[in-house]
């Protein structure tokens, strides 16, 4: 199993729909669609992840005190059925500074139950982490830090990047939804699951070195403000498990 590294900056904006519909449109201009969305759901793909979380809600909470070295897990896929054919990925997501940095692994989805017990991870995990740093990574942290499997977040993401030059990608993520689980495919009931932020769009740019010039315009004419924003924060919130105090 390969591991997976990014590195980059990663600036986040909240949009009301009418403002987001307008800087979308421009976006277009200079960018193209990834190849990965579906055009049956209008050029978007759906994001599921299943974020890890102690009875301190250590991991909510260094984002909130805007801890500058900090680092947290989730499990995501692209689906909300667990289907053969859908990638899974353990995913280390963490920020040093100013810059943003994910390992990933991608998952059988076999495995899956192993990393939902969390009273022996050490055991069940032992066959995939004897080859995997992230992995053993994971091991280790989830027993010293009595993580577990807290929250689910699921949002539907369309996603765009740079036509030309350096990497630039810009994805606009709505109906974002929050719902507690110790599972990434749950069985629960519609009820159960939250909305968050609804009726906006949390646009995230990423970049590795510098915004384009014709982004900086965007900025510029419509007044936009970075926000300090994270769907985990917001989706525990949503579940009543942390609140920012």
């Amino acid at each position: 199993m390969k591991i997976q590294t990014f590195s980059r900056y990663e600036f986040k904006y909240v949009l009301n729909y009418n403002l987001a519909k307008k800087i979308e449109s421009e976006v277009r201009t200079f960018m193209n669609y990834d190849g990965y969305v579906h055009p049956e759901m209008g050029n978007r793909y759906v994001v599921r992840s299943l974020y890890f979380e102690n009875n301190l809600n250590h991991n909510f909470n260094e984002k909130v005190d805007g801890i500058k070295k900090r680092s947290k897990y989730r499990i995501r896929t692209y689906s909300r059925k667990n289907t053969d054919n859908i990638p899974i990925f353990l995913e280390e997501k963490g920020r040093i500074n100013q810059r943003t940095y994910k390992n990933r692994v991608e998952i059988d989805s076999a495995d899956l139950e192993y990393f939902y017990n969390t009273d022996c991870y050490a055991n069940n995990l032992h066959h995939l982490r004897l080859n995997n740093k992230l992995i053993e990574k994971f091991s280790f942290d989830s027993i010293r830090k009595q993580l577990k499997p807290t929250v689910i977040i699921d949002y539907i993401r369309r996603p765009y990047i740079n036509k030309y030059g350096l990497l630039f990608r810009a994805t606009f993520d709505s109906h974002i939804k929050s719902c507690i689980s110790q599972e990434l495919f749950p069985d629960c009931h519609q009820d159960s699951w939250l909305e968050c932020l609804a009726g906006y769009t949390i646009l995230e740019i990423k970049f590795e070195r510098s915004i384009p010039p014709w982004f900086h315009r965007i900025i510029e004419c419509y007044n936009l403000k970075r926000v300090s924003v994270s769907k985990m924060v917001i989706g525990m919130e949503a579940c009543k498990l942390a609140y920012d105090i």
